[in-house]
């Protein structure tokens, strides 16, 4: 029986230092995860608004929104953080409208578990280019198997049409809440 007490000594002292470091390194790394997903979310900012070199950001409840000043003060654009489920899992995403909401200046995928190869397609640059200029009247659709036609159509990865099927729904859910938050009427 002594022998198994020292076991499970050995093995509370052991869990107990583990526990420790693990803390001490998450108050340590915490700080500095944060500061670079601050980082990452300003430069996704200026990503998707090219022409500001400043933003402003707004809370609207639960709804942050930034506002993309140029030199002047002037407003360039809105920008904001769409979320949803993609293939895979959880998928975010840093989306530039013009001020009138009517197109976007451009997408940038910030976070992203989806299929290497297939649906992690959508964080390469041809696919995030496609949102540039894109216009979000009416709404944007996805095409798989023949040309774009219209203004507000990008073409499907293939083999992840469910990957790009989720990025234009949460784009269009929350470009349509911004709007109806900030008062833009849509028809």
């Amino acid at each position: 029986m002594p022998s198994a007490w020292k076991i499970v000594m050995v093995m509370t002292v052991v869990a107990i230092l583990s526990g420790g470091i693990l803390a001490g390194v998450y108050r340590v790394a915490q700080p500095l995860v944060e500061r670079q997903a601050e980082k990452e979310l300003k430069e996704a900012i200026f990503s998707v608004l090219p022409q500001a070199t400043s933003y402003d950001e707004m809370k609207k409840g639960d709804l942050i929104i930034y506002q993309g000043l140029d030199d002047q003060g002037n407003l360039e654009g809105i920008a904001f953080v769409a979320s949803g489920s993609g293939y895979q899992g959880k998928v975010r995403v840093m989306v530039g409208m013009n001020q009138e909401l009517t197109y976007l200046q451009g997408m940038k995928v910030l976070e992203s578990v989806e299929t290497p190869g297939l649906g992690g397609k959508i964080t390469s640059q041809w696919f995030q280019d496609q949102f540039k200029g894109l216009a979000a009247k009416p709404k944007i659709e996805y095409v798989k198997g023949r040309k774009i036609e219209k203004p507000n159509e990008i073409q499907a990865i293939t083999g992840a049409t469910i990957s790009t099927r989720a990025i234009v729904e949460m784009i269009n859910q929350k470009a349509t809440r911004v709007k109806e938050t900030l008062g833009v009427v849509t028809k």
